[in-house]
């Protein structure tokens, strides 16, 4: 995430409707994933102000996965008059990054998992490759004022390694239809490695015992006004889960996560395509949802993620889905738009 901040004005709802219904669909993206749903959150939150109702916030960087920009969730984003709040990188007052008492089931577990992560044999990746991920998913489309949860579909993201600055960071495709993922706005020599592009060599440079990786990701979260900061950075982790990375880093942000005030297992979490496993969550009571991690029960690999309302609001019930992902696929290649061997057929 970049942390710049974006105003716009606002225009009536039936011109954003006819702008969305007029608009074609764009060929290239300049919001990455991670930076439309940051984007998205923060509009959600605007609406709701007024209503004194916290519409639910997505996780900031995951492929957990909405579907990439299309053109009506653009016009509502540039027409609906938001201010991103993000106010630097300095940990919220209070900040907790030890261990909760109420927790210890769940620490019980991530540690298993962080222990599994650990001895995963890690990958050797070039700087000219690509991280690859290949996923079904599932989200909610709020721009009618309701919640429409779409049939489940195909998502695959291309990722360039590159550590420097890079204007055209991969390929993405949705359904079968690729387009290029240009560099972030406001990027203009290029968006550089980080939790927006969290590349190979830039997950390896984190801080591997995990009291310090905690205290490394509550500085550097980036923040969104009304988000519980927990909240915030345990969605930050499960931004990372599907990535490609050091078994260390792995392990260390399992056990990281672990320490979160909050976080609870999850004894019916399912993925996207309803795959039952071991579930990790953590509920954000200001803004009503919570968001589940869920991984295989024999080798603890991660399968997926789905986030929920667990109330009642105005455009969805309790329980609604917000989005959710199964993860297929996982790997390095060596051209944007080209699949793991594993993958082909």
């Amino acid at each position: 995430m970049s942390g710049k901040r974006n105003t716009v004005s606002p225009e009536p709802a039936d011109d954003r409707q006819e702008i969305a219904r007029r608009l074609p669909a764009p060929a290239d993206w300049d919001l990455t994933r991670e930076q439309f749903l940051h984007h998205k959150d923060a509009l959600l939150r605007h609406i709701d102000r007024d209503q004194a109702t916290a519409r639910p916030a997505r996780r900031l960087l995951r492929p957990a996965l909405v579907a990439p920009v299309t053109a009506l969730a653009l016009a509502g984003l540039v027409t609906a008059g938001i201010t991103l709040n993000d106010e630097g990188h300095k940990p919220a007052p209070g900040a907790s990054s030890r261990t909760a008492g109420d927790m210890q089931p769940a620490s019980a577990l991530l540690h298993r998992i962080s222990d599994a992560a650990g001895k995963r044999a890690a990958p050797t990746v070039r700087d000219d490759q690509f991280s690859y991920v290949q996923e079904k998913v599932r989200e909610a489309d709020l721009s009618s004022g309701k919640a429409v949860v779409s049939p489940l579909h195909d998502f695959e993201l291309w990722l360039a390694q590159d550590p420097g600055p890079v204007r055209t960071q991969g390929l993405i495709r949705t359904d079968g239809e690729t387009a290029r993922l240009n560099a972030e706005l406001g990027d203009t020599n290029g968006t550089p490695a980080g939790f927006s592009r969290p590349t190979y060599v830039r997950l390896s440079s984190l801080p591997t015992d995990p009291d310090e990786l905690l205290d490394y990701l509550y500085a550097n979260t980036p923040r969104i006004k009304d988000r519980e900061r927990d909240q915030a950075v345990f969605e930050q982790i499960g931004d990372l889960l599907d990535r490609v990375m050091p078994s260390r880093t792995a392990a260390a942000l399992y056990r990281a996560a672990a320490k979160i005030p909050g976080v609870t297992e999850a004894p019916h979490a399912k993925d996207a395509i309803g795959r039952q496993g071991l579930g990790i969550a953590r509920t954000d009571k200001e803004n009503g949802i919570i968001t589940e991690w869920v991984f295989n029960r024999k080798d603890y690999t991660y399968l997926g993620h789905r986030t929920r309302l667990t109330r009642d609001t105005s455009y969805a019930k309790g329980g609604t889905l917000l989005d959710s992902s199964a993860l297929l696929h996982s790997a390095i290649v060596d051209e944007a738009g080209k699949l793991p061997d594993s993958s082909k057929g």
